[in-house]
């Protein structure tokens, strides 16, 4: 029986065919000819900094080498062929002198001309491939409408003629079918054929092609199966094998990947004495199916986590970063692979890779880069048992942090959920589907307390990323049929996966505010900005002051000072104040914008500005035990891009009524020499502290990140000095780190004097 070889049919074939010199089988009768001619080998994506998903500098791959358009000639005709290769339905734009920072190795297109309406930029004319008199300062970008052509993955590396489709392959239960609980563990290997669902024989099935198909959807291991109850089952039903003879290796990121032979239409006998391929997967702690699961992998002892994932808008996506010496670090993408992001998504409890990300794609790290040239075989258990290179700062950027999305499981948690009356399909009024007793229905949640972080969990629930903001009062939507309040109460910590996991009153509704106007809400968006307080420098400039109260009545209008302010004796007399300056970054993929628009902001004429936000920042002193002695009220009064990375522009300045924000890649410094940027310590007695800052502490406007928005410092005043060490942001430490630093020399014997 000759096999038929695995390029004929499958598309993760496809992709390989474009990244080796020859490919064996015939191609697929439909495929367009001319375009297959002179697509063939090319990749493109969208590169640069800071950026949109659907815009940046346009980078081409050709013959295994990235490079870049040179902008002479360029035109919006040639931005809308550029953005339909990218999966994009046309331009809105294009830019020109490396607006998005300049590229890297070859130029490969210049005096590039096209009529706009070519199926591939081949067809357009220029001076040939690699044929330039431009420098990577002339690199062109483009900025596509933010609209997929339908078919193509939602990624910025597009692989022409590669049409991925949502399920390659799947586990059919054996028993139960449509009935078992989400996500399916263990059934049937069936594969996708295109001639519909076939199974796959099971003669040489092995441990390692269970490994792949598990990783494939999801799962970072397998278990062993019952084949006993299987073999008997198989006797009584009846089977369509398309596949056989499959041999993985393990570390394959996709079934395609392995060695397959396919049996052909006219072969009657297929698997004598065999049966269909069954799998067993385990899933990882996000997705254990059943509380028993869950209470067995907590019960086992685990260790203290070394990497972990930032700046990703699903779960199973973001950058990487990992542990070393009790600080959290990035990853050079230099030699980054999809075997190394698989070692990674397996680790952190995912499938296999889908994707291994390079050049920052989910935003820059802000400190160490631990780790260089990572070089994985796919079988390591940890990332840090891979072959690595440690780098100085001067070896790598973040510009080259690398990145990983990964395989999930399928939950059909969106189906559960859906947004109604909106502008789009990123915004509306939220409705859940509810059952029992009797069918399922459709209902609204009640908007009281509904807020930021419940509307996280909902837009990350309907797989749209991070939520822009959290509605109580949806009006202005059209609520149509839909006007039974199912839901109230909704708390959410944020990190859950759908809203059912979060607290809420249950079966039992109730609402202070009734109608289906103060029903709840959210606007989603595919980034979000995330902001990062440099903690040396705190450490570094703080410093007491004894400021005369007559200097202070700004301060003290504005709320500033300790409320024993207001029985001194003004004029006279002073405040003793911890000042100490704040440098704030937004290493984030949007912009941080003020939740309130110009129009409510609020104008203090003593120091002459506008609060575009009533409380940015706290500041607190506490004790060991975390009361709090005293507090700083920080609003934001100058909200702007004071400094930026080099390839950035400024966009925010305070200065005649400017629009307030902090741009990705730029940060706002408040000196330590700015009326409010302190504690006042007066009233505080010597003794042993603990120094806090906390960034957007009530959740008013979105960031990818919560969890490194505080910052805590050891501090010892002595009354007439005080000692500032140990900064560190609340996540930056690893646990270890943080008990010794909850137990520093003198800290448990606090003495108030």
């Amino acid at each position: 029986m000759r096999p038929v070889s695995v390029w004929q049919w499958s598309p993760w074939g496809l992709l390989l065919c474009l990244l080796c010199s020859s490919c064996l089988g015939s191609p697929s009768p439909s495929t367009d000819p001319e375009k297959r001619a002179g697509s063939q080998g090319l990749r493109f994506r969208l590169a640069g900094f800071p950026r949109k998903p659907y815009e940046g500098r346009v980078e081409i791959q050709r013959a295994g080498e990235w490079g870049t358009i040179c902008d002479d000639d360029f035109t919006l005709q040639a931005a809308h062929v550029l953005c339909r290769e990218l999966g994009f339905t046309e331009a809105t734009g294009w830019t020109h002198s490396a607006k998005y920072g300049p590229g890297t190795g070859r130029i490969w297109l210049d005096n590039l001309s096209c009529s706009g309406t070519e199926q591939s930029v081949t067809e357009c004319a220029s001076r040939g491939w690699g044929n330039s008199d431009c420098t990577h300062d002339e690199d062109a970008g483009v900025i596509c409408k933010d609209q997929r052509l339908p078919g193509f993955s939602d990624s910025n590396v597009i692989e022409v003629e590669h049409h991925l489709q949502v399920e390659e392959v799947r586990i059919r239960p054996a028993v139960g079918w449509g009935r078992r609980p989400l996500p399916v563990t263990e059934g049937l290997v069936e594969v996708r054929l295109p001639d519909g669902w076939s199974q796959v024989c099971d003669k040489g099935w092995s441990a390692h092609n269970s490994h792949v198909v598990c990783g494939m959807l999801g799962f970072p291991s397998e278990k062993r199966v019952n084949a006993a109850f299987y073999r008997l089952l198989a006797q009584r039903q009846q089977h369509s094998f398309g596949l056989h003879g499959v041999a993985c290796v393990g570390t394959e990121a996709h079934l395609s990947l392995c060695s397959l032979e396919f049996y052909r239409a006219n072969d009657t006998a297929r698997c004598p004495g065999g049966g269909p391929a069954v799998v067993s997967c385990v899933p990882g702690p996000l997705y254990a199916a059943s509380s028993g699961q869950k209470k067995q992998q907590q019960s086992k002892p685990q260790g203290e986590a070394r990497v972990r994932l930032k700046g990703g808008a699903h779960p199973g996506e973001g950058r990487v970063e990992v542990l070393k010496a009790s600080t959290w670090g990035t990853v050079c993408d230099r030699k980054w692979d999809l075997h190394a992001a698989s070692v990674v998504c397996r680790e952190l409890g995912f499938g296999s890779a889908r994707e291994a990300l390079s050049g920052a794609r989910m935003g820059q790290g802000m400190g160490a880069i631990h780790l260089s040239e990572v070089r994985c075989s796919g079988q390591e258990l940890s990332l840090w048992k891979c072959p690595h290179k440690n780098i100085t700062a001067e070896d790598c950027s973040h510009s080259q942090d690398a990145g990983v999305r990964c395989n999930l499981p399928y939950t059909g948690a969106e189906t559960r959920i859906r947004l109604s009356g909106g502008r789009s399909q990123h915004e509306g009024r939220v409705e859940v589907q509810i059952g029992g007793p009797g069918p399922l229905r459709w209902g609204l949640i009640c908007g009281d307390d509904w807020g930021t972080l419940e509307a996280m969990v909902a837009c990350r629930q309907l797989g749209l990323g991070y939520a822009n903001h959290g509605l109580q009062e949806t009006w202005y939507w059209d609520s149509g049929n839909i006007t039974e309040v199912v839901m109230s109460g909704v708390r959410c910590t944020g990190t859950e996966l759908s809203l059912d996991q979060c607290a809420h009153h249950g079966t039992h509704t109730t609402c202070k505010r009734t109608g289906t106007r103060f029903t709840a809400g959210v606007i989603c968006s595919e980034t979000a900005s995330d902001l990062l307080l440099h903690s040396a420098l705190v450490q570094e400039t703080a410093y007491i002051e004894d400021r005369p109260l007559h200097m202070l009545y700004c301060a003290a209008e504005e709320n500033c000072l300790a409320s024993s302010a207001r029985s001194a004796n003004w004029p006279y007399g002073h405040r003793r104040l911890l000042r100490f300056s704040s440098q704030i970054h937004n290493l984030g993929r949007a912009d941080f914008r003020p939740k309130a628009g110009r129009h409510s902001w609020v104008w203090h004429e003593c120091h002459g500005h506008y609060h575009s936000m009533d409380i940015f920042t706290h500041y607190d002193i506490l004790t060991p035990n975390g009361t709090k002695v005293a507090e700083g009220h920080k609003a934001s009064f100058c909200l702007e891009d004071t400094e930026c990375q080099e390839d950035v522009s400024k966009r925010y300045e305070c200065a005649n009524f400017g629009e307030q924000g902090i741009t990705v890649g730029c940060w706002d410094l408040y000196r330590h020499d700015i009326d409010c940027q302190w504690i006042d310590i007066t009233d505080v007695k010597p003794g042993n502290y603990i120094l806090q800052v906390v960034i957007n502490p009530n959740f008013e406007v979105a960031e990818s990140d919560f969890t490194n928005n505080a910052m805590k410092c050891n501090c010892k005043y002595d009354g007439h000095r005080i000692w500032v060490h140990n900064c560190h942001i609340g996540d930056a430490f690893s646990e270890e780190a943080n008990r010794r630093f909850e137990r520093y020399p003198g800290q448990t014997s606090n003495q108030i004097i």
